[in-house]
This record gives C-alpha cells, structure tokens and sequence, in this order.
C-alpha cells in the first residue's frame, strides 16, 4: 500500500463523535485528515491520490473504523511473556496483537526477584521493531512486587518486598525512562515515598494487590495514587461495614479504574455498577492476557508457576484465577453487553482512556488529523476484518 492513501465511505467510531460516511486521508504513518463524506468532492481537488490507492467501503454497510486499542495491562500472547525477557518475545507480542484490533500497548512485568524484573525491563527500554506492521510497544506497566500477602493472586509471594524508591530508579534507568505505571500495594508504601516520588515524575501509581482500607486508600490518592489495578481483583472489596479499596476507587473522583471484562474475573452486573458509578471517562479495558492467549488449552507457564487454561479460564493448581486469555475486541464487545453502554463509550474505555493514563493522547486514542494512523475495520460482533499500525496493515482476516 502506497503511503499516500485514502479510505473513504466508511463509518467512524470515535471517543467523542461518530461520522455515519466519512474520509480518512493518511501518509506516511500519520492520519492528515478526517472528515464527512459531504467534504470530499472539495477535498480530492486540493491532493493527488492515485484511483489504486483509495479504499471505498460503500459497498460494505457491516464494518466500521474504531481507533487502534491501547492495551495497558498485558503480560503476554501466543506463546511469549514480557517476564522472558528477549527480543523474540517482543517481536511474537507485537506481531499478534493486531488481530484482536490492539495497535499499541505497555509490556506489563509481574512479582519476580529484581535482577529478573530488570531483565524485562531492559528490553522494553531497548526493543526496536523490526516490523513497521506490528503493535507498538509504548513503554512498561510495572505490576509487583511491592503487593500484600493477603491479596497476592498469583503474583509469587517469596518475591514480595515493600516499596522501593532506591529499586524503581534502577529499573527505570534499565527500562531507559520508559515505565508509564507502577502497580502497588498502599500498604507496602506506608511513608508513600515511591507513591510521591512516582507522581513527581510523571509515572501513574496504581492500587493493587492490596488490602488496605478504603480510610487508606483515600489517603494515598491525595499522594499520588490515581489508578485501580484489574478493580474488584486481588483487592479488598465491598463490604458493607469495612469498605475497601474496590469501594473507595469507586466512589473516589481521583482515581480512574481498569476491568478484565472476559465474564471470568468480575460478574456482569458488578461491571455494570462500575461503570454506572464511574462512567465511561474513568474507565479502562485491559485483557491482563497471558502467554496462552491464541494458544489451545491446556498447562502453560507463569512466572515459575504452572497454569492451567480451560476454556477462557487461567488458573494456578489451588483453583486461583491467573490472568487471561481475553482478546481485547472480546472485551470492548463484552462491556457493551454487560453494561449497556454504547459503542462510543467502549472505544474510549479501549482507546482514549488507556492512551492518557499512558502519556500517549498527542498521537494514539483517536482518528483525528496528527495522531498515527492506528485502527481498527470492525463489526458490531467484535471481529476484527482489518488492523493498521502507523499506516501498515498489520492484519488481515482471512475468508
């Protein structure tokens, strides 16, 4: 495909509006303009594209464009984990997430001893695409190990610490400043001297793997605390006398959550109640997938640990659910099911929100004149027909 292009007649679903017919005009890897069709006999006078490089949808009343999906919580895909730490596990991520319409997204580490954390995170600092078709990986997620005992899941509780200000330097030097957010316990931060440290330096601290009270909680916001890692997940909850962090991330206007909508990890109805206490501005979509994601069932490895996947279920040998294997285009259809929210909305909780909380809003998020050419020919089912990353079809369902 030429690098001077041009899709037209095709339904745009954005963040914040929706055109029934519009135009997309991309070079290079850039969107230069987004329109309504009524602009394009003005428009095809003012450039020079050949006839062979315009995409026409007309014929095609089932599909529409969504921004790519920013994937901020990912662990791993089709066979590769961000914990192995080499090139080829990069490389295996970034060429498969496509198919599921997710175009960039942050290699998220887990609880392991330090040097091994470190291991991964160099390569985030270091990877360099090979292929201009492919995911882009934006940065790190740093999940663990500054977790609680209590509320571990299956993050290995021999590497637990408390926080670390000293240690997150060193991994952010490894990871060449490229750590976008740190999931912790408030109760392993209890002076919140990383909690501060990371918000000085432009990094989301996340409440996680915690147990800590919602009185707590509300304190560490005002810290700097400002995310909810997997809500409802591997934290306290909603009980009606000793409300938790799940409570207080809710009802807290400083803090905005993530869900792993796979009908697995949280109930239908309980993703409906966050979603009508939070809305669609203070929610993100994660998949938290891991390695097996593409992969059949059966025993798979997890940090040292085995998990066995049946059906779209992790779990470690004690029953534990362990991440996931849910496709992001999964997840987008799912929470407009189980919420009742609009299309509209989905794409900003799987697009927009998770490209801010990433620092990435200037260029992902949105098809608009200026940001990369990132996105997504869908149906209303959620499959994925078409992905481009930066201007490159990245993939392509096969009939």
């Amino acid at each position: 495909m030429s690098r001077d292009w041009i899709i037209k007649n095709v339904r745009v679903v954005n963040p914040d509006q929706e055109l029934s017919q519009a135009f997309i005009h991309i070079q290079q890897d850039k969107i230069v303009k987004t329109a309504p069709m009524a602009d394009w006999e003005i428009y095809k006078n003012e450039i020079t594209v050949e006839k062979d490089k315009v995409l026409d949808f007309s014929k095609d009343k089932n599909t529409f464009l969504v921004p790519g999906f920013v994937d901020v919580h990912i662990h791993g895909a089709n066979g590769s984990d961000v914990m192995d730490g080499t090139e080829t596990a990069f490389q295996t991520m970034a060429s498969f997430l496509p198919s599921e319409g997710t175009t960039s997204f942050l290699a998220t580490t887990m609880t392991q001893h330090p040097d091994k954390i470190r291991q991964a995170l160099e390569q985030v600092g270091s990877y360099k695409a090979k292929e201009k078709a492919e995911a882009e990986c934006l940065g790190a997620h740093v999940e663990g190990p500054f977790f609680t005992k209590e509320k571990a899941g299956a993050q290995p509780v021999e590497h637990l610490r408390q926080a670390d200000v000293s240690l997150f330097k060193e991994w952010q030097k490894a990871a060449s400043g490229k750590i976008k957010i740190v999931s912790l316990a408030p109760e392993q931060d209890p002076e919140f001297l990383l909690t501060s440290y990371l918000k000085e330096t432009g990094v989301a601290a996340s409440a996680a793997h915690s147990n800590a009270e919602a009185d707590l909680v509300r304190i560490a916001q005002k810290q700097g605390i400002s995310h909810a890692t997997h809500l409802y997940n591997g934290m306290s909850g909603l009980n009606h006398r000793e409300p938790g962090l799940a409570a207080e991330a809710l009802l807290n206007s400083g803090m905005t959550i993530e869900m792993i909508v796979d009908g697995v990890h949280i109930h239908p109805d309980m993703v409906k109640l966050a979603y009508r206490l939070k809305g669609a501005a203070a929610t993100l979509l994660i998949t938290d997938s891991l390695r097996a994601k593409g992969l059949p069932d059966g025993k798979y490895d997890l940090g040292g640990q085995e998990v066995t996947v049946k059906g779209n279920k992790p779990y470690l040998e004690d029953g534990t659910i362990a991440g996931s294997v849910l496709p992001m285009n999964e997840a987008v259809k799912n929470m407009t099911a189980f919420s009742g929210c609009s299309l509209q909305e989905a794409v900003r909780m799987a697009s927009w929100n998770p490209a801010a909380l990433a620092g990435v809003i200037d260029r992902k998020g949105s098809i608009e004149a200026g940001k990369d050419a990132d996105f997504v020919l869908m149906n209303k089912e959620g499959t994925v027909y078409k992905t481009w990353c930066r201007g490159n079809l990245a993939f392509q369902r096969g009939e």
